[in-house]
């Protein structure tokens, strides 16, 4: 799905210029926005460096270019299905580009093959020229051959194209994805910093081909002077036109690539079969099919209509479909009038249609009242849009969620914990019945983020056998460091042929048991333990007797013991 600015865009391309004719050439970039894209070059990451110079080299990108964008790894993490046609290719693209790549978080996989094979799709390149530049920093990391699809594309394109750009490859990793444009008769470009990037760029994007010289106009010869013929109409090149449209009596979606028709035939009952004949992209389809009773399936995003239809001989079918629908665009933010939150989850559903996505998202939706539920971490939301059909509808998502940087420290005034197997936990200040509190959220580690929802809660934190807990609250916008005191040190052990260490307290109980503290098989025990006095206990395989040592531990100090 497009950002609000894309979609602006493809609307007015809907109603303003519904039934123009395509350019004769167009061309996809396809970028990669995996999470190594936060990998940095010269200290800036190169997600930013790409964002830079996309922007300044689409400036010089002539008005009449038919350009678009296809981005993937933008919005999932692991998911070798998550590619978006950002912006379709259409003249005057550039600033919907620009806009798009400015809102992009890398965070996923490098599915680059089915990328590039999806742009080549979308630019109908079975039947038109087309071209498609792959700017990507990794390797394909979705099973899938880049060297096998560009014999593909090359083998069942009209006139097709693919340039690479590697950004940031070593020249052996370029060698596993040059093909895609050596067996195109594209070219492959290295780019190891912004300079080079943007040298490939103008080279691939900005440029345009020479046009060919003019073959030299020969000499009239005197034409024979013959009866004019009789005006013939031009039989047509095809039998079945399609059309969409959003609402009844509404604009023509024209070329709007996100319609896709497949056709099929159908049984002596009317029953469509199972396997399509014929397929294909934008609301103004048009194809051959030998006469005979078909079903067209007409898909919008998530909506579909189905449409029976006859094909006669020696005439041109024409069907329509009606997707009754609107556009809603919904903007997740945690504070009214704030900013659009791009890890905010939308869900949407009326009946049977379903559909989602993350941070600012534009949805083709049934008419009718629409039910929201938006989420941030733990924290969700639910609400409703009612949109009529042809209409556009723009909401603001206030979901109140505010963001806790959870740290420790092993003693009040320091030193800091350090260890990413600490446990830090939000749970609730109220209590249930059975006198615990409710769990809100959590994770290991150090630096790391928790989404919470506006409010008064208690972050505890365990390392070790140390423990420590602080109430805090955060309001909705708002970013916290909360501290807690673990109030622990540690024992490290070492005992050189030991089978077994344990630890367990000084003090006898009145039945003269000591409290087990925790132990370890092996000749090394390192632990995190709350300030006191214990007793470390070695065992030994064979006949070798056990041995005892104590050992004090200080809050916030480190005591090594050594058993020999």
């Amino acid at each position: 799905m497009r950002t609000l600015y894309a979609i602006a865009t493809a609307t007015a391309l809907m109603l303003g210029a519904a039934g123009a004719a395509r350019a004769a050439e167009q061309s996809i970039i396809v970028l990669d926005a995996s999470g190594s894209m936060w990998g940095q070059i010269d200290g800036k990451a190169k997600m930013t460096i790409a964002r830079e110079t996309l922007d300044t080299v689409l400036k010089s990108v002539p008005s009449e270019t038919a350009l678009g964008l296809m981005v993937y790894g933008h919005r999932e993490k692991g998911s070798c299905a998550d590619i978006e046609l950002a912006v379709p290719p259409t003249a005057g693209s550039t600033e919907a580009i620009s806009a798009f790549v400015g809102t992009i978080n890398p965070k996923g996989k490098t599915p680059l093959s089915a990328a590039v094979k999806q742009a080549a799709e979308a630019l109908k390149y079975t039947e038109e020229k087309a071209t498609v530049i792959l700017v990507t920093d990794g390797l394909e990391t979705c099973a899938a051959d880049p060297c096998a699809l560009a014999d593909e594309l090359e083998r069942n394109g009209v006139d097709f194209t693919a340039h690479v750009v590697g950004f940031g490859l070593t020249a052996e990793e370029g060698k596993q994805v040059a093909c895609l444009a050596e067996n195109t008769g594209g070219r492959y470009l290295q780019a190891s910093d912004a300079g080079e990037l943007a040298e490939a760029l103008t080279t691939t994007v900005a440029e345009a081909p020479p046009a060919p010289e003019p073959a030299p106009t020969p000499e009239p010869e005197p034409a024979p002077v013959v009866p004019p013929p009789t005006p013939q109409p031009p039989a047509p090149s095809f039998n079945l036109r399609t059309d969409a449209v959003l609402s009844e009596g509404g604009p023509s979606l024209g070329d709007l690539a996100e319609v896709r028709w497949d056709i099929y035939p159908t049984a002596a009952n009317g029953e469509r079969l199972a396997d399509s004949l014929d397929g294909g992209y934008d609301a103004t389809y048009e194809t051959t099919l030998p006469p005979g009773r078909y079903v067209a399936m007409a898909r919008l995003a998530e909506l579909s209509r189905e449409v029976p239809f006859e094909v006669k001989a020696d005439e041109v079918s024409e069907i329509k479909v009606n997707f009754e629908a609107g556009i809603l665009i919904l903007k997740p933010m945690r504070t009214p009038g704030g900013e659009r939150d791009e890890s905010a989850r939308i869900d949407i559903r009326q009946g049977s249609f379903s559909d989602g996505g993350y941070g600012e998202r534009a949805f083709y939706v049934p008419a009718g009242d629409i039910d929201i539920e938006a989420s941030i971490g733990v924290a969700k939301v639910t609400d409703r849009a009612s949109v009529k059909a042809g209409e556009t509808v723009a909401k603001d998502v206030v979901i109140g969620t505010g963001v806790v940087v959870p740290k420790a420290v092993y003693a009040e005034g320091g030193p800091d914990v350090e260890e990413d197997g600490i446990r830090f936990d939000v749970v609730s200040v109220t209590k249930d019945i059975n006198g615990e509190p409710t769990a809100i959220e959590g994770s290991y580690g150090i630096d790391r983020t928790l989404d919470i929802p506006a409010g008064d809660f208690v972050l505890k934190a365990q390392l070790g056998q140390a423990s420590g807990e602080t109430p805090f609250s955060v309001k909705a916008g708002e970013r916290v460091e909360v501290s807690v005191n673990i109030n622990g040190g540690v024992l490290a052990v070492t005992a050189p042929g030991a089978d077994r260490i344990e630890v367990v307290g000084a003090k006898k109980d009145i039945q003269g048991r000591q409290k087990d503290i925790t132990g370890n098989y092996g000749e090394v025990l390192n632990e995190t333990i709350p300030p006191g006095d214990y007793i470390v206990r070695v065992s030994y395989q064979g006949d070798v007797a056990p041995k005892e040592k104590p050992a004090s531990i200080k809050a916030g100090e480190r005591t090594e013991v050594t058993v020999e």
